[in-house]
């Protein structure tokens, strides 16, 4: 199986760089992964809607350009469906019996442009609270370790 994670914005701090190795290094025994960075557009703390509507649309466009047509989308959005692990691991199952291909798209600080939403297979969460988009990366990459090993019937997730 392949994955592939689109996250706006970049990683710049050495302890979630790590994390992420870690857990991509720890997922090479189940699935390719590919992580795409796309560049953040930075705005001002009094922005207003307007620009925020244009930071969304410039975002959404660079992540509508990464997605193939083939892949299960999965968005990762406050609004999306309350997942577990387990439920995260039937998704993953889900996708690579269906397409062999995921994308999981983890947007900017203002969150995903209402294209990339309809766009994704499913939308889910992981709770209700907000994570700076670097740390839900992390978040992300040790939840889809966990998946995978819930479905290889292995001990890790208890």
């Amino acid at each position: 199986m392949k994955i592939t994670i689109i996250c706006v914005g970049k990683l710049k701090e050495k302890y979630l760089k790590d994390a992420i190795s870690e857990y991509t290094k720890r997922l090479t025994r189940f699935a390719k992964v590919e992580i795409i960075e796309l560049a953040d557009k930075k705005i001002p703390d009094n922005a207003g809607e307007k620009l925020e509507k244009q930071v969304l649309l410039t975002e959404g466009n660079a992540i509508l350009s990464k997605i193939k047509d083939d892949s299960y989308v999965v968005a990762m959005c406050i609004e999306g469906k309350l997942v577990s692990s387990e439920n995260l691991a039937e998704i993953v199952n889900n996708a690579a019996i269906k397409k062999g291909h995921m994308t999981i798209i983890i947007g900017g600080s203002l969150g995903l442009d209402e294209r990339v939403k309809n766009r994704a297979n499913e939308k889910i969460s992981f709770g209700r609270i907000t994570l700076p988009h670097q740390l839900m990366r992390v978040v992300l990459c040790e939840q889809l370790y966990r998946a995978f090993k819930i479905n290889a019937n292995e001990t890790y997730h208890k």
